[in-house]
């Protein structure tokens, strides 16, 4: 017999690991859930039957999470199309970075991970975050 989720604590740490993780990567989606769902109902104990009650609480957190998912994922989107614009605007700028010791015109933009990675027409490479200084490049 399969038993019932009933401590939200578990959910909240599931939806919490599902977030870190893509969409796509996700182990268990809704169809996956359902399935679940019915052979739990189907090899339940006729004596002592699964609470109705209890099978639409798994069902609305089940939804839950994977609204948050859905959530995390177009967040995640939206985040990285405004790295991309705002890393168009350093072009041809003047980059100095958070030490000073490091300066130059920016050449290029990647966007990684781990954020903004900003190239100048040195060749040197320049981490965009706190405390860099951006200035109009003089003609």
């Amino acid at each position: 017999m399969v038993e019932p989720v009933t401590s939200s604590a578990s959910t909240a740490t599931t939806a919490t690991s599902a977030s870190k993780t893509d969409a796509k990567k996700a182990t268990l989606d809704y169809d996956n859930f359902l399935k679940l769902l019915i052979t739990q109902m189907k090899n339940q104990d006729p004596t002592d039957p699964m609470d109705p009650s209890q099978q639409v609480a798994q069902l609305a957190t089940f939804s839950q999470v994977e609204q948050s998912i859905k959530m995390n994922t177009n967040l995640e989107s939206l985040i990285s199309a405004s790295s991309l614009s705002n890393a168009s605007s350093y072009i041809g700028k003047t980059i100095t970075s958070a030490d000073g010791k490091t300066s130059g015109i920016v050449k290029s933009v990647e966007v990684t991970s781990e954020g903004l990675t900003a190239n100048t027409t040195t060749g040197a490479t320049i981490a965009i975050g706190q405390g860099i200084k951006i200035s109009q490049t003089a003609a």
